[in-house]
């Protein structure tokens, strides 16, 4: 039977590790059965550049199309030279604030038209669909928990609004289940005086969903404490460090990059701040599960 469970996992201690959890799943009372995963990274492939930044560039080139003065913004002059001493320099966070101003003054509506379209249109640079950059074993870990009574959440450092458009259709999660990065809006009137929501270019609540902010957002949000949580790096890490403080059964688990040759070799960091050990090496520290994609998947992305 145990080897109808995760047939994407490789036999190893990090599959034993999952198994034993959800052996004990019962000691769990199903009130208490709450998981969030990051997305980027954890559930699907994140480089050569987050989706969310495609979609950005995207949109950047249709507003200099209309409007070429924009080319002069030094945020977008940076992308557009690719320039990635810059960007680097800029960090995810400078992006953002200047993304932001493309989709200021537009409905809640209009912006999930762009997103659709992106998703729609566009392509992965490996040349699938973004829904075939998803992760296999993620996918069918998500599913094993949810038949064991889990509730589950995506809990992202990109935008909010951004992730609840594919959120039902890539991961079964409804609009409300995510936590991301938040946009202010602005309540108005249209001239015939029917009340209509505007996009800011300003973020809520203490800015980025990312490192510690993540674990009051999920309070905030959810009302709830998860007991298992899933992510890949830095900005996840209090995140899985809270899911480990429940008293009985949790599961903190990290996605490791090592695969090369079927996905991409890197060190996962966050966007928005820098630390002084290496996501691995707080895993090692806080005892965390960590599954290597080269040595615990033997499938790695979904064919649907």
């Amino acid at each position: 039977m145990a080897d109808q469970i995760l047939p994407s996992w490789r036999d190893g201690d990090t599959r034993d590790a999952i198994l034993g959890f959800l052996d004990r799943v019962d000691e769990i009372p199903p009130a208490h059965r709450v998981a969030v995963f990051d997305n980027d990274g954890t559930m699907w492939a994140e480089k050569p550049n987050y989706p969310q930044l495609e979609f950005w560039f995207l949109e950047m080139q249709e507003a200099i199309g209309a409007d070429p003065s924009l080319a002069d913004k030094p945020e977008f002059r940076a992308v557009i030279d690719r320039d990635m001493a810059t960007i680097e320099e800029l960090g995810l966070e400078g992006l953002a604030t200047a993304f932001l101003d493309l989709f200021a003054g537009i409905t809640p509506e209009e912006f999930d038209v762009k997103v659709a379209r992106f998703f729609a249109e566009q392509q992965h640079p490996r040349g699938v669909p973004y829904r075939q950059q998803r992760y296999q074993p993620m996918l069918e870990l998500m599913d094993e928990l949810r038949s064991r009574g889990f509730d589950f959440y995506l809990v992202s450092a990109g935008g909010a609004e951004f992730v609840r458009v594919i959120s039902q259709d890539f991961y079964g999660v409804s609009p409300e289940g995510v936590v991301g990065s938040q946009i202010d809006y602005e309540f108005t009137r249209a001239a015939d005086g029917t009340p209509r929501l505007l996009r800011t270019n300003h973020v809520v609540h203490s800015g980025p969903n990312e490192g510690q902010a993540k674990v009051p957002n999920i309070h905030r949000i959810l009302g709830r404490r998860p007991v298992v949580a899933g992510g890949n790096s830095p900005g996840d890490a209090e995140m899985l460090e809270y899911a480990m403080t429940y008293d009985g059964p949790s599961l903190a688990l990290l996605v490791n990059h090592d695969d090369a040759e079927r996905e991409y070799a890197y060190e996962s960091k966050a966007g928005t701040f820098d630390t002084e050990e290496t996501i691995l090496e707080t895993a090692a520290r806080l005892g965390w599960t960590v599954a290597s994609i080269r040595n615990d998947w033997a499938t790695v992305f979904s064919d649907s």
